[in-house]
């Protein structure tokens, strides 16, 4: 795979660049110590990227049928013998065992692939307890972050990054090149302290989704306790009526657009906030409070959250003439017509409000898809900055401004009937409505002349308070320096 094909990396370390010297790396012999299933795919990757392998086992015979035919599978001490660059592809439990190839292990460069079963589970790392074990080689760490299945489908269809770190600058760029070969991106992530750190990457599950899943879960039950309270437990006491067969499907499809829609006005209010605070201080060079920071980093998560409950609300809606209940229902109501001799029940305007309802609402879940799909690595990294910066900034807004329209016309003049106020609660949508109005109002003031000049003003790097040097010419001709603010 060329150099090409491959996206841009997403951490911000050193990445290793290739040189020429990266083509003679493709033929060397490399060895593989270890037979399970990760030796196996990294043996497989190898052979495919041109390398002569070697693969180092305790029953050679057996394993041989595991690996490819164009990979040699022979003793350990045999295969230690044959190459310089030697992939250390057991647990750690098992590093004792390599003790008794130390005399030919000199001066090799040994790659550490393993990873750890808890974060932090030792002090030291793996790589470190390797290259304690064997002084006189040199240790890299590397590969750990790539999964078996990766190095057997190709950098395609898995992680393309390959984060290294050791003590010595030429192993680096040996084990760099390698990787760059198999079609990877190194990164060069320092020295060998780092190797704890990279170690327990494999292990966080999902530690930028924590605090926007925390988030969502907290709405949903704020939002699903609001809808049983009025749908469930108001009829229940007022009227005696067992409502509790709505929890399921249409306490749930009511509490989902609730969460949605509040989660993607999360989206817009941290910028509003930071533009505030640009505003309030006059510079862009003041840093935003932890908080903020956080906030403005998990953007991304909350905005597919906010998409994935739009999508779960659009497939529970779909299903909701599917109900045994709602078959009940629309007889009952047959019924009822039939026995009142009611023969016209069309309604203009409730007819309206449903069209345009469900329309607004399938745009808004259009836009909202768009978004989540230009979120995507593949795809964000196709589009330029300014293409980007439209489809998540202005058709963003544009997203959060349809969705308030789909509120407003399910809730159409709900909100003037006192009918709806169940205990006295006000109808949900309304509570909704509250962060999304005052993102969309926000925006509408911050695209005001004045205030759309000032805020790029100082997002160029202008300063409220700093004072500028100017030059005058004089009445002889002559020029006068003086100073001003940049108030003025």
């Amino acid at each position: 795979m060329s150099g090409r094909d491959m996206a841009k990396p997403l951490l911000g370390h050193q990445i290793i660049e290739g040189d020429a010297s990266i083509t003679p790396a493709a033929g060397r012999t490399i060895g593989v110590l270890g037979s399970g299933d990760f030796a196996r795919s990294l043996a497989i990757r190898l052979v495919c990227s041109g390398f002569k392998v070697v693969v180092g086992s305790r029953n050679p015979r057996r394993k041989a049928g595991l690996f490819p035919s164009a990979a040699e599978v022979t003793l350990q001490a045999e295969a230690v013998k044959k190459t310089d660059v030697i992939f250390v592809a057991v647990f750690r439990e098992h590093y004792s065992t390599l003790c008794d190839l130390a005399d030919v292990l000199v001066g090799k460069i040994l790659v550490d692939v393993s990873n750890n079963t808890e974060i932090n589970h030792r002090k030291e790392s793996n790589a470190e307890y390797l290259a304690s074990l064997f002084p006189a080689c040199t240790v890299v760490k590397g590969f750990n972050v790539v999964s078996a299945w990766t190095l057997q489908s190709g950098a395609r269809d898995g992680n393309k990054q390959v984060l290294i770190c050791s003590n010595n600058q030429e192993a680096k760029r040996t084990v760099a090149e390698i990787a760059q070969v198999m079609g990877f991106t190194p990164v060069d992530m320092g020295c060998m302290s780092s190797a704890s750190e990279i170690e327990n990457i494999p292990l966080r599950l999902l530690p930028a989704w924590k605090i926007p899943i925390f988030l969502a879960l907290g709405l949903f039950i704020c939002f699903f306790t609001y809808n049983l309270i009025r749908q469930v437990i108001h009829p229940y006491i007022r009227e005696q009526k067992n409502k509790l067969y709505k929890i399921p499907i249409e306490v749930v499809n009511t509490t989902l657009p609730c969460v949605a829609y509040v989660m993607l006005s999360l989206v817009y209010l941290p910028g509003v906030l930071a533009a505030c605070s640009q505003l309030y201080y006059g510079t862009k060079y003041r840093r935003f409070p932890d908080w903020l920071d956080q906030w403005l980093q998990h953007r991304k998560q909350i905005g597919l959250l906010s998409f994935f409950c739009a999508a779960l609300h659009a497939v529970y809606s779909f299903c909701l003439p599917m109900r045994r209940s709602h078959r009940y229902q629309l007889i009952e109501t047959a019924v009822k017509q039939a026995v009142e001799k009611k023969m016209n029940i069309w309604v203009e305007e409730e007819v309206w409000r449903m069209e345009i309802y469900i329309s607004v609402g399938i745009i808004a879940l259009g836009l909202l898809s768009l978004l989540a799909i230009t979120s995507l690595p593949s795809i964000a990294n196709s589009l330029n900055w300014r293409e980007f910066s439209f489809i998540q900034s202005t058709l963003g807004f544009i997203a959060l401004v349809i969705s308030t329209l789909h509120t407003l016309t399910y809730g159409w003049s709900r909100a003037f009937d006192e009918n709806q106020y169940k205990f006295y609660l006000p109808p949900t949508y309304t509570l909704t409505l509250l962060v999304p109005c005052t993102v969309i109002l926000a925006k509408v003031i911050f695209n005001l002349p004045c205030i759309q000049q000032r805020l790029q003003r100082i997002r160029r790097g202008w300063e409220k308070g700093r004072y500028v040097k100017f030059v005058l010419p004089s009445a002889t001709g002559e020029y006068s320096s003086g100073e001003t603010s940049s108030n003025v």
